[in-house]
């Protein structure tokens, strides 16, 4: 069923065209991942398919009664209501049912409205809902129900922003850069629900594993045109360079043609025949497809770094704590040379206070931190680039000087610099607050790395960046010789670029994993399943016990499902794999992925439902 067809449109600003007359359709179940660069009108295309934004040019025509659901950058929240009342304020008539219990709840003196609301939970079926609800704010960490949203962090807004999305069950959800503020645990969650629920999705991130495991197709913006790919983010990658590659062929072939071409329109005389002309027609097109380039750079930057010495940092029993919450307890570590580390954990386990008692913009409450004599910091803060009001791009690099050092006593302008950045001479007169979000982290990593740093602590830095900056971002720093000490949510990153982690598990507790993080999982997810055949082995040791005639002993025929339970969760498992994988290999067309995507959320149903039953069965014969 189609929802919604974008026919012919178009948008600029000015003088700057983001997009020209480019045309899709979105279907029932589509998991659509949308990629271009930073700064070809990402944002402004899911204005433009929420009814946010007006095309200049063209039509977004909806099916009649779409309920859609837009979830963007930066939420839009009244500050004055609470997070529950944010909640309640959408247009979902079970929330306002749900809403009307909770008062009822509230007030048991009133006897009748408290049977009312009671009723009318009933009536609707809202009590599954009202389960789903409150764990999506658990999930999301927003339990503080009372809290304004003006008390609110940038990240906590985003989430409640998110969960409201999610709540009012639309037809279409729109998201821009959904994992933005969500930790890993969160992100991971939000996968499997999205996998698990029948959602129709059309969004914008920079989280390569989420296109990987969520959508089912992606769609490009590239010089202007765009290219759909009918699978996950690895098959996007596969036939996206096939496609570049035929593309280079095709330029080559047409150099040829046109040398060969443009000699012939040097022999012609003046008056031309009808025949003629058209192959003169021929030669303009032939001119066009001769001359396309790819716009793609590199950041290039040869940093005039000091080499370090023996000793870079020693961190001697380092202890910290914000009232009661201890974040760091005698913590020691010794940093080595070229040493690459990634920092994982949750909100709030002191990931941001350990980088800043590193760098000496925070004191420890005990210990002390050594810094090597020839180390130089290059710290990328999540609070990114101050902006000055009417501030261009090139008087912030100005401000380090019109020529900046590099290698072996050379020099580079402030405005080659840039270019080198992916600025090119007309964006550096502009002014910066009028740059995009992503535009922006590229400006203030050049302002981090023009201070030549050969210690550099990245604090979220793909945060915003599209996935063409981001894999420009990844070459550069796995050729930076330094030290490299990175928080990040991003795990495609992580496990490009760093070699061990620091896993920050709260109170005070620091693992030092030797791995990336795909490794870390795996790792983790061994000890679930190991806890969980453990739990599976227990009963079986329960024998004797149960034939003492204790009364939660199981009948005959509740020991066979049991033990059939067991078989069939396994195979179904198994399935599920199977099927997964398929997924990331098999060369379907849309119809066949809707297809198998239904199946594949009936397996994982059916192991829902088992396993529930097998619990139930284990409580049992454990009493």
């Amino acid at each position: 069923m189609n929802y919604l067809s974008v026919e012919n449109i178009s948008k600029s600003f000015g003088m700057r065209v983001l997009f020209e007359n480019i045309s899709f359709g979105i279907n029932e179940g589509q998991k659509i991942g949308f990629v271009a660069k930073n700064g070809t009108g990402k944002t402004s295309l899911l204005n433009i398919i929420a009814g946010n934004d007006k095309a200049d040019t063209g039509n977004v025509v909806f099916r009649k009664g779409l309920k859609i659901a837009y979830l963007p950058q930066e939420p839009d929240l009244d500050p004055k209501l609470t997070v529950e009342q944010t909640i309640f304020d959408s247009d979902n008539p079970i929330l306002k049912i749900i809403e009307n219990y909770e008062h009822a709840i509230e007030n048991p003196d009133d006897s009748e409205a408290y049977q009312k609301a009671f009723d009318a939970m009933d009536a609707h079926h809202a009590w599954d809902f009202e389960t789903r609800y409150k764990q999506i704010l658990f999930k999301l960490k927003l339990e503080d129900l009372h809290a304004k949203v003006g008390s609110l962090s940038g990240g906590q807004k985003k989430r409640l922003a998110l969960a409201n999305a999610l709540l009012t069950t639309p037809d279409l959800l729109i998201m821009d850069e959904p994992t933005n503020h969500l930790d890993l645990e969160m992100i991971e969650w939000l996968e499997n629900l999205f996998a698990k629920e029948n959602f129709t999705l059309f969004m914008v991130t920079h989280d390569r594993y989420f296109l990987e495991r969520v959508c089912n197709e992606i769609v490009e913006l590239d010089e202007g045109t765009l290219y759909s790919y009918k699978g996950n983010y690895s098959y996007y990658l596969e036939k996206r360079e096939a496609r570049i590659e035929n593309e280079a062929t095709e330029t080559g072939k047409a150099k040829q043609l046109f040398k060969k071409e443009l000699e012939w329109m040097r022999r012609q005389p003046k008056a031309r025949t009808t025949k003629s002309k058209s192959r003169i027609d021929d030669f303009h097109e032939i001119k066009d497809r001769a001359s396309k380039r790819r716009n793609d750079h590199q950041v290039q930057l040869e940093l005039n770094m000091e080499r370090m010495g023996t000793k870079v940092v020693e961190l001697h029993k380092i202890s910290k704590s914000f009232g009661d919450k201890v974040l760091l307890d005698k913590f020691e570590y010794n940093f080595n040379r070229g040493e690459r580390v990634g920092i994982i954990g949750k909100n709030g386990t002191g990931k941001s206070t350990f980088l800043n008692i590193l760098t000496g913009a925070l004191k420890p409450d005990s210990g002390k931190v050594v810094v090597g004599e020839t180390v130089q910091f290059g710290y990328y803060t999540q609070a990114g680039i101050n902006i000055k009001e009417g501030q261009k791009v090139i008087d912030v690099i100005r401000e380090y000087g019109d020529y900046i050092p590099l290698k072996k006593g050379r020099q580079i302008s402030a405005s080659q610099l840039l270019e080198r950045f992916l600025f090119d001479p007309k964006k550096q007169y502009d002014f910066v607050e009028k740059l995009s979000g992503g535009e922006r982290k590229r400006l203030y990593l050049c302002t981090v790395l023009i201070k030549n740093p050969n210690f550099l602590i990245l604090d979220e830095p793909t945060n915003d960046l599209d996935i063409v900056t981001l894999n420009v971002l990844e070459s550069f720093l796995l050729d930076f010789p330094g030290c490299l000490l990175v928080v990040s949510h991003d795990r495609y990153f992580m496990d490009k670029i760093v070699d061990h982690l620091f896993v920050f598990r709260g109170n005070a507790e620091v693992e030092d994993f030797p791995g990336n993080y795909t490794d870390f999982r795996v790792y983790e997810d061994s000890n679930i399943q190991e806890k969980r055949e453990a739990s599976e082995a227990a009963p079986k040791v329960k024998k004797d016990w149960k034939q003492d005639s204790t009364p939660a002993k199981l009948s005959y025929n509740e020991q066979k499902e049991y033990q059939k339970l067991e078989k069939e969760i396994a195979n179904l498992e198994k399935e599920r794999e199977t099927l997964q994988n398929k997924f990331a290999t098999e060369n379907w067309d849309g119809e066949e992925i809707d297809k198998q995507s239904i199946k594949l959320q009936e397996i994982i149903d059916s192991i829902e439902a088992k396993e529930e039953r097998w619990f139930e069965l284990s409580a049992k014969m454990e009493g």
